[in-house]
């Protein structure tokens, strides 16, 4: 009996490590530690909100302008300033995500805290999935959502002008039909995303492996090798290389408009068929996880600086 109720005694096991959820917890050391993640994409929606709500004072010769203009344009004038809005938070995100990678995991080797975080029970892959899903995920998320709350708020903003102006609102909301929108922001993100899925990945190769200056050797590498393919062999290879990368995205993602349409508006026409069948999107993904692996193997072995 006293063998039993020692027994009951004796401290619980500890949990195993897939209790811990590690994975999680780095992820969540990440946005915890990277405060331009949420900050950055909020202060660019709040400098759109600031030069919208100047542009209301002028409300009265918008309308003007508006009513000279052909049915057909007057919903494209109307979305320009939603589609600025949703612009600005996407460079935003972008940049952030670009200078993220750079310092994933060149900012712990300088300040030597991937002693401590080497001493954790969890693996080099785990970290590095965690830093890489910043970019592929956690960015584009926070990125849409601010998009969608700084439209909802433009569109309140217009209606209330609309409405002093004695305008009717319906017709403005008729024009900008926001889920619609955020349809379109959605797919775009989400492609824009996996088509820069290798970029991110080489960055954090740079990140795992620079002593110093990962943004120099990120920019001008790629600079050099573009000027000298032009003076040697007067070709632009690499940099329409480059080029198509980094902006390829919209042109794979969606239908291809015709250019001398100006005086009417048309939607973006996604095209998810073309794009997930485009090689250059499966190219990319392959070399996506070849560079995540290598920037993983450097990581486990680079040394604080």
């Amino acid at each position: 009996m006293s063998i039993e109720a020692d027994a009951g005694t004796l401290p619980a096991a500890p949990a195993p490590a897939s209790q811990t959820r590690p994975f999680a917890w780095s992820l969540r050391r990440e946005i915890w530690e990277n405060r331009s993640i949420w900050i950055a994409p909020l202060s660019a929606a709040g400098f759109v909100l600031f030069g919208f709500s100047l542009s209301l004072m002028r409300i009265s010769q918008t309308l003007q302008k508006i009513s000279k203009m052909p049915a057909a344009a007057q919903a494209g004038f109307r979305l320009i300033p939603f589609g600025i809005a949703a612009g600005a938070v996407i460079v935003t995100t972008v940049i952030v995500a670009v200078f993220y990678c750079l310092g994933a995991l060149y900012n712990e080797r300088r300040d030597r805290s991937i002693l401590f975080w080497k001493s954790m029970p969890v693996s080099d892959a785990t970290t590095a999935l965690a830093k890489a899903t910043v970019p592929m995920l956690v960015l584009p998320l926070v990125g849409f959502l601010v998009i969608c709350a700084t439209q909802l708020v433009m569109l309140l903003l217009d209606t209330g002008a609309y409405a002093a102006h004695g305008q009717d609102p319906a017709l403005l909301w008729t024009s900008i039909p926001l889920f619609r929108i955020w349809w379109l922001l959605f797919y775009g993100i989400v492609t824009l995303a996996l088509w820069h899925a290798p970029v991110y990945a080489w960055l954090l190769v740079l990140s795992a492996w620079a002593r110093r200056g990962p943004f120099l050797w990120a920019v001008l590498p790629p600079l050099a090798i573009s000027v000298v393919e032009k003076l040697a062999f007067d070709t632009n290879w690499f940099f329409d290389l480059l080029k198509y990368r980094l902006g390829g995205a919209v042109h794979e993602a969606f239908v291809d408009f015709p250019h001398h349409e100006k005086l009417s508006f048309r939607w973006p026409e996604p095209d998810p068929l073309k794009f997930f069948s485009s090689p250059g999107l499966w190219i990319g993904l392959v070399i996506a996880a070849a560079l995540f692996a290598l920037a993983v193997w450097l990581r486990r072995r680079r040394e604080p600086m």
